[in-house]
């Protein structure tokens, strides 16, 4: 089976930037947006999104720019930086950990590197290797935007599994785009393709959250593992179960 990337012509329904769970839920600090200006330059910051439950984790902390705003929105939801237990960076662009430095006594993973402090881990995200946050989050190479960008995958929200995917998806419909700011297609198309297989809710870097449509006959992300397509997927659900 394979399932192509979503398109307008079939607009998903709206995802609000609060979904609920049992462990875990997923609330949306901020939305990502990219927009190109008349000089030709693009005003642009990511999506930073935060995942409640036995563990809280930072996905994406936004530009340096954007640090006040950050800090507030964590406190309105009675969270300050030391009770963050996590952040993860889904790839090294300044939109998306420019604000790393607020969570000191965070672990902290950006691309395929875990460090504590200044110990760094061997154990991290790589290729058919998840870095395993517990039996409900986990951390998933998905390059292709960078050679080491990674998605965060939660299972048993209300609305199944999310998978918070950084740039691996640029908004729902991003076709026009996603490619021109990769810097390996087909390695990303792989990834994003795999991506579908899993999610049931991709949250993508620069836009709202969107909805994986699926047949009468697909399973929801978070309840099979077949027909997965690769040992990183196979490897992930045995890891998890």
């Amino acid at each position: 089976m394979e399932l192509a990337a979503p398109r307008s012509s079939s607009a998903p329904p709206e995802i609000g930037p609060e979904i609920p769970g049992e462990p875990y839920s997923v609330s949306l600090l901020q939305q990502g947006y990219s927009a190109p200006q008349p000089d030709g330059s693009t005003r642009a910051d990511c999506t930073v999104s935060l995942v409640r439950g036995p563990c809280t984790v930072l996905v994406d902390t936004g530009g340096p720019w954007g640090r006040d705003r950050l800090l507030q929105r964590l406190r309105d939801r009675g969270v300050e930086p030391g009770d963050v237990h996590v952040v993860v960076g889904t790839h090294g662009h300044s939109d998306h950990i420019g604000n790393l430095a607020l969570f000191p006594e965070a672990t902290i993973i950006v691309g395929g590197d875990v460090s504590r402090g200044d110990r760094y881990l061997e154990d991290g995200p790589a290729e058919g290797r998840p870095f395993r946050i517990d039996a409900h989050v986990c951390v998933l190479a998905t390059p292709g935007h960078t050679g080491r960008d990674v998605s965060v995958l939660v299972r048993g929200t209300s609305l199944g599994s999310v998978l918070l995917a950084g740039d691996l998806f640029e908004r729902h419909d991003d076709e026009d785009v996603w490619r021109q700011l990769s810097e390996n297609p087909a390695l990303q198309e792989a990834s994003r393709k795999e991506a579908l297989l899993i999610a049931d809710v991709i949250v993508p870097g620069h836009g709202a959250p969107f909805g994986v449509p699926r047949g009468p006959r697909d399973g929801a992300g978070s309840s099979r593992c077949e027909p997965l397509g690769t040992l990183l997927w196979v490897l992930l659900f045995h890891t998890l179960e």
